[in-house]
């Protein structure tokens, strides 16, 4: 391989180059994090809500909740 060595101006827009990238990669990262995040708590929500729903049911008892629906016509 022929190995090209690189000039003082073109490292450093290398060196630029690859600090941006790193900066957007760490961008990236922090926004999976907090969207990790929302998926635990959206996950907690879900469960919440079961819950919620059974012991709504199981505070009515034996029967049944009573529905009352409008005619319509």
């Amino acid at each position: 391989m022929d190995r090209r060595e690189l000039g003082d101006r073109q490292l450093e827009a290398v060196l630029e180059r690859l600090d941006a990238l790193t900066r957007e990669v760490a961008l990236i990262n922090r926004r999976l994090e907090a969207n990790e995040g929302m998926l635990r708590i959206s996950a907690q929500l879900a469960q919440l809500n079961e819950t919620l729903g059974a012991l709504a049911y199981a505070a009515l008892g034996r029967q049944g909740p009573e529905v009352r629906r409008r005619r319509t016509g």
